[in-house]
């Protein structure tokens, strides 16, 4: 049975995780979603217990019992929904669409300094030309 663990402190490692539910019964694995980016932890995790009747123990003894500091949400993880993959030609995307009649155009996104083309100076920046000398 796959297991979701809520409201994990960010100082919660897969070790302490696995040493709590192994408490319960048998843990296959037990893992901490972390981003991608910064590598921090998002604040939940899942376990892996292969006895259904060790997993439903586990989550009744561990659901709001604390953790480093916090007070666990665990239940039983529900299957993940497939989300629609984004089409980011529709979505405007941001950065610049060239229209062929008219030339380039803002499309949204952060190339607003660059509108027409060309260095749109109202927005800031560094440029001699820039109204607003020291910010963004």
């Amino acid at each position: 049975m796959d297991i979701y663990v809520g409201n994990l402190s960010y100082d919660t490692s897969e070790l302490s995780l696995r040493a709590a539910f192994e408490a319960h019964g048998t843990v296959v694995k037990a893992r901490v979603v972390t981003d991608k980016i910064s590598g921090r932890s998002r604040g939940f995790g899942f376990v892996e217990m292969p006895d259904v009747r060790e997993a439903s123990r586990a989550i009744e003894a561990l659901n709001g019992s604390e953790l480093d500091g916090m007070a666990l949400t665990v239940n039983e993880a529900r299957p993940r929904e497939d989300r629609p993959a984004r089409d980011f030609r529709r979505e405007g995307g941001g950065g610049f669409q060239r229209d062929y009649q008219s030339g380039p155009r803002r499309s949204g996104g952060f190339n607003d300094r660059y509108r027409d083309g060309h260095r749109n100076d109202r927005s800031g920046g560094f440029g001699a030309g820039s109204r607003n000398r020291g910010g963004f």
